[in-house]
């Protein structure tokens, strides 16, 4: 399964700051080392849902796939939003109805949308040298930025022992982590 659209964005700034840069062009020794050597990085990663499929939860077919799990049938009497887009609840499983045994549903394979993903990173960087030979590097990382919650797919099982399973399109999952910072001191040499 693909994902319909993503976007990839990275960037890398050397802060113009320090001797011979636009802003402390005449700063000098210690000052200078203060001032100079900061990179601004930062990735953006933006992806719409991942395609799934909801399931019928066991063999009704009768076919004895296991690598091509039975999908439920639209429910003919079934009106409103099928997708909700609610944690809890990204799919309303009354839109979908058991297949007789012997028969395949008749939804399609990867018919809905996941939830989508935003997350930014950044980080801070600087670089600064202490002989010739030697240089000290900080950096501060921040992972997940903004702090976005990305959940992960859906529970895709609908009935369990030919009832509506009480799981039916809940989300159990992230996606990626909640913020993380690090900081790191790294002598080069």
């Amino acid at each position: 399964m693909n994902v319909a659209s993503q976007a990839n964005i990275s960037a890398r700034y050397e802060l113009p700051f320090g001797r011979d840069r636009q802003w402390f062009h005449a700063a000098g020794g210690l000052e200078d080392k203060l001032v100079s050597g900061w990179q601004l990085n930062g990735i953006a990663t933006f992806l719409s849902g991942f395609p799934f499929t909801p399931l019928v939860g066991s063999n009704i077919s009768g076919d004895g796939d296991t690598r091509n799990p039975d999908r439920p049938s639209l429910n003919p009497n079934f009106s409103g939003p099928i997708v909700l887009h609610n944690p809890k609840e990204w799919f309303n499983p009354n839109a979908f109805a058991l297949p007789a045994a012997g028969t395949y549903g008749n939804l399609g394979r990867g018919t809905f949308m996941g939830p989508g993903l935003a997350d930014v990173d950044l980080s801070l960087f600087k670089n600064t040298p202490l002989t010739e030979r030697t240089t000290l590097e900080f950096r501060a990382e921040f992972f997940n930025l903004f702090n976005r919650v990305n959940f992960g797919p859906p529970n895709t099982t609908v009935f369990a022992n030919g009832t509506v399973s009480a799981s039916a399109g809940l989300i159990t999952t992230l996606a990626t982590n909640p913020r993380q910072i690090q900081f790191g001191l790294k002598l080069m040499f």
